[in-house]
């Protein structure tokens, strides 16, 4: 299961384009995992994106996950749900959950990594990574050292997520990550196509590179 490129979607970073068609041009650049991010809109809205996006994202053969919201998720035929330290716990969303849903969890450091490791999570994403201007309530980034501890005490797969871009994604993958998820440095270019497939390949080049030196 490839995490590699992670684009989540931001109609306001995006100059005002739709979460769909934003889903839509990443992947065509080569995105593995689209995650519909909206704190706005109503659950009926949203619902109605997810499912817009379920779709496409269904005809890329590529994962689809909804920030937060559970029912959306699961109505939607998303393949999973992400959460952040304030949602649900995992262990609460896998007892409503559909087998096979993918579980997705935001961590600031090594024991919230571990701690959603026993209880169930599918992947963990350090959020935010380094500083960042995407997320205003993020907070000041983790830093390469803790992605690096954590890739090195989990199990499971790792994304940094947060000031993400061509000029640090060689330093994200060589810390161990199995992917890096953005927002502005797709959403928020004018084509969002050329720079999915940039940072695709920025990130294949890494581990390639890694997988040379092991």
């Amino acid at each position: 299961m490839a995490y590699d490129l992670y684009v989540v979607t931001d109609e306001e970073i995006s100059g005002g384009v739709s979460h769909a068609k934003v889903a839509e041009l990443s992947l065509a650049g080569g995105a593995d995992c689209i995650q519909l991010r909206d704190k706005k809109k109503t659950p009926e809205e949203l619902l109605f994106v997810a499912e817009e996006i379920s779709a496409v994202s269904k005809r890329y053969n590529s994962l689809f996950f909804v920030n937060d919201y559970l029912d959306a998720a699961i109505d939607s035929g998303a393949d999973g749900v992400h959460l952040g330290q304030d949602d649900m716990s995992v262990y609460e969303a896998r007892e409503v959950a559909p087998a096979g849903f993918l579980i997705g969890v935001s961590v600031g450091d090594l024991s919230e990594a571990k701690a959603a490791v026993k209880n169930g999570a599918d992947y963990i994403a350090l959020s935010p990574t380094f500083d960042t201007d995407s997320k205003h309530d993020a907070g000041p980034g983790n830093g390469i050292f803790e992605l690096k501890r954590i890739c090195e005490n989990v199990s499971l797969p790792v994304i940094g997520i947060g000031g993400i871009g061509l000029h640090n994604v060689r330093d994200v993958i060589s810390a161990g990550a199995s992917g890096c998820a953005v927002i502005s440095a797709v959403v928020g270019k004018e084509d969002i196509t050329a720079a999915a497939a940039g940072i695709k390949r920025a990130i294949s080049d890494a581990k390639k590179d890694m997988k040379r030196f092991l």
